[in-house]
C-alpha cells in the first residue's frame, strides 16, 4: 500500500457524509449506484437512495474497500512512520462492522471521533470537519449503511502501531484542544453569508466535503491551521504532501491557485476531472471518480461560487503570462537548454513544444498551477510513476501517462522537471536530483514500486 503521512490521512479514513439535499427527492428514486446490494424491507427507498448518493459523493468506498474486497468491508492499509492503520469495516455486519451502532453512536463517531466503545478514533477521521454535519445528513447516511449495504463478515486486522502512538487516550486531549464541538462547529457554519448559494458552498467545503483536510496547511501537532474561511487566509491555502502529491491552493492566487479559473471551470473540473486548465491528479482523481462527479449541478455551482469568493492568500504573486521564448527554441530544433532534450524526446508528443498540450486529453503544462507550485514534488511524482486521467460519466475516455522511473535517472528527471517549471512563463524554482531521490525512496514498496525499477 502507498505510504501516507499523518496529515494526509485526514482525508482518507471514515469519509462519511455530505448534505441532506445532495439528491433532490425527484431524482433519488432514479439514482442507481453500484455499491447498493439490496434494500432491507421496511426501509424508505428514497432515503436509502439518497444515502447511497451521499456515500458515493463522500468517497466512502475508496477508503473502506481493500483491493479485490467487498465495498465498505474495510482492510485497506495505510502505512505511517509509526506503524500501519487498517480502514475499518463499515458494512452493517454486527460483529465485524457497524451493525451494532445506534444512530446516536454513529453520529458521535462521525462528528466527535469517538467509537461505540468510547475509545478515540485517530484524527485520520476528519471529525473536526464532520462536526458541521447536520442531523439530517447523519440520518440519511445511517439509513443507507444500515439498510442499503450488504453486511460483510470481514474481520479487519488490528492496527499495527508502535507504542506510544498505539495508546488512544491521549487523543482525548487532542480532541479537546483542536476539534470543535458539534455545537461550536454548527454555529460557525451558520454564520452570515452574502447569499444562500455561498452559504451552501461553504457548508459543503468546510464540513462534509472536508476539503481543508488536504488543502489547508497543518501545524506540528497535526491539526489544520484553519478549519473555515472565517479563520483566515490559511484555509485552503495548500496542504502538505500526500504520497508525494502536493494539494494546491483553492484560493484566488493567480499562478498557484484558482485565480484564473471561472466558476464554470471549477464545476467542469469537479464533474469530469479535466478542463482546459488541467486535469485531476493524485488523490483528487479518486475524489472526482468516486465523489464529486455525482454531485448535483446546484451543489457543484455552490462549491465553485464559495471557492471563488476566497481571496488569494499569497498576495505577492505576479500574474502568469505566457512566454514563447523556449517554445520558439524547441520549434527551431534548439535543445541546448538543460532538460530540453529529455522534454522533446519524452514529453512533447503529448504536451507539445509550446506547453499547451491537448486540453481535456493531455493537460497543458504552461500556466498550470501544479507545475508552478513552490514545491516540485507533484511534478516529480507524475514523471516517476505516470498518472491516469480517469473516465467519468461525463467524460468516458481515460488517458494514461506512462511513468519514467525505469528509464530516467534522478538527474534527468530533475532536469526535465526544472525545464517545465521554467518554460512558457512558469518561472518556478528548479528541482534537484536530491528531490527526485527523496520521492523515489518514499515511494519504495508502494503500488508504483518505483524504487526497485532499473535506470538506464
Amino acid at each position: 500500500m502507498r505510504s501516507r503521512k499523518w496529515a494526509a490521512l485526514a482525508a482518507l479514513l471514515g469519509t462519511l457524509g455530505l448534505s441532506p439535499a445532495l439528491l433532490p427527492a425527484a431524482r433519488a428514486a432514479e439514482f442507481q449506484g453500484t455499491e447498493r446490494q439490496g434494500t432491507e424491507p421496511g426501509a424508505d427507498p428514497a432515503l436509502v437512495a439518497q444515502g447511497e448518493y451521499v456515500a458515493r459523493a463522500s468517497d466512502c468506498v475508496a477508503c473502506h474497500t481493500a483491493p479485490g474486497g467487498r465495498p465498505f468491508a474495510g482492510g485497506l492499509s495505510f502505512a505511517l512512520p509509526f506503524g500501519t492503520i487498517y480502514a475499518p469495516n463499515i458494512t452493517p455486519d454486527p460483529r465485524n462492522g457497524i451493525g451494532g451502532y445506534t444512530e446516536a453512536e454513529f453520529a458521535r463517531a462521525v462528528r466527535e471521533g469517538v467509537r461505540r466503545d468510547g475509545a478515540s478514533l485517530y484524527p485520520a477521521m476528519p471529525f473536526p470537519s464532520y462536526a458541521r454535519m447536520t442531523d439530517a445528513d447523519i440520518h440519511t447516511l445511517y439509513i443507507y449503511f444500515m439498510h442499503g449495504v450488504t453486511p460483510v463478515a470481514n474481520p479487519v486486522r488490528p492496527n499495527d502501531v508502535m507504542w506510544p502512538f498505539s495508546m488512544r487516550w491521549p487523543l482525548i486531549l487532542w480532541r479537546a484542544a483542536f476539534a470543535p464541538s458539534v455545537k461550536a462547529a454548527q454555529t460557525a457554519s451558520a454564520r452570515p453569508f452574502a447569499d444562500p448559494q455561498t452559504a451552501r458552498g461553504a457548508y459543503l467545503v468546510e464540513g462534509p466535503g472536508h476539503c481543508g483536510a488536504c488543502h489547508s496547511p497543518r501545524a506540528m501537532t497535526m491539526q489544520e491551521s484553519a478549519l473555515t474561511a472565517a479563520d483566515g487566509t490559511r484555509f485552503l491555502a495548500g496542504g502538505g504532501a500526500v504520497d508525494g502529491w502536493i494539494p494546491v491552493s483553492l484560493r484566488g492566487e493567480n499562478r498557484t491557485g484558482l485565480g484564473r479559473w471561472s466558476e464554470e471551470d471549477i464545476v467542469a473540473f469537479l464533474k469530469t476531472g479535466r478542463i482546459l486548465n488541467g486535469s485531476a491528479f493524485g488523490g483528487m482523481t479518486d475524489a472526482v471518480g468516486h465523489g464529486t462527479q455525482y454531485l448535483t449541478d446546484a451543489d457543484l455551482h455552490a462549491i465553485a461560487h464559495f471557492l471563488k469568493s476566497l481571496p488569494a492568500g499569497d498576495t505577492a504573486q505576479r500574474p502568469w503570462a505566457y512566454d514563447a521564448t523556449l517554445a520558439g527554441a524547441l520549434h527551431s530544433g534548439d535543445v541546448s537548454a538543460q532538460g530540453a532534450r529529455v522534454y522533446v524526446d519524452r514529453c512533447a508528443a503529448c504536451h507539445r513544444t509550446d506547453g499547451h498540450g491537448y486540453p481535456t486529453v493531455f493537460p497543458p503544462l504552461a500556466g498550470n498551477p501544479v507545475v508552478m507550485d513552490k514545491s516540485p514534488d507533484s511534478l516529480i511524482h507524475i514523471v516517476l510513476t505516470g498518472d491516469t486521467v480517469r473516465a467519468t460519466r461525463n467524460a468516458p475516455s481515460a488517458f494514461v501517462m506512462p511513468g519514467f522511473a525505469a528509464r530516467l535517472s534522478d538527474q534527468k528527471i530533475a532536469d526535465v522537471v526544472s525545464f517545465i517549471r521554467k518554460a512558457w512563463g512558469n518561472d518556478a524554482p528548479p528541482a534537484r536530483a536530491e528531490d527526485v531521490a527523496r520521492i523515489r525512496k518514499a515511494l519504495a514498496g508502494s503500488e508504483a514500486g518505483v524504487a526497485s525499477l532499473p535506470l538506464n
